[in-house]
């Protein structure tokens, strides 16, 4: 059954070129948003908090500060909306998933870059 899924996943779903990236760097995602019978380009730039799943269910969460509020959203890596994905800044983290991330302000939530 899982192989039946595997190579259902791998024939339909059509494979994007992505940046590869990870938690605690900071991407700007473009994707299309229709509204009526307009559709346009609108962009999140943020921190990428966490990256789950494998395969055809992965996802990304990413979270900017818009103003004093935090912002997080949560983007399918195959939505057939997302235009292209920035690598704006490679981010210095030891964890997968960087949920201590929500409680830091000021000087403590800056994410050291990471160098090659």
């Amino acid at each position: 059954m899982a192989d039946l899924m595997k190579f259902v996943h791998d024939e339909l779903i059509t494979k994007k070129d992505f940046p590869d990236f990870g938690a605690g760097d900071t991407i700007t995602v473009y994707y299309e948003i229709k509204e009526g019978e307009k559709t346009r380009t609108q962009f999140f730039k943020g921190v990428v908090i966490q990256r789950r799943g494998a395969g055809a269910t992965e996802t990304f969460t990413i979270r900017k500060m818009s103003g004093a509020v935090g912002v997080e959203r949560i983007f399918p890596i195959n939505m057939p909306a997302l235009q292209k994905i920035e690598l704006n800044q490679r981010g210095k983290v030891r964890r997968a998933r960087i949920f201590y991330f929500r409680d830091l302000t000021g000087k403590k939530a800056k994410i050291k870059e990471r160098r090659k």
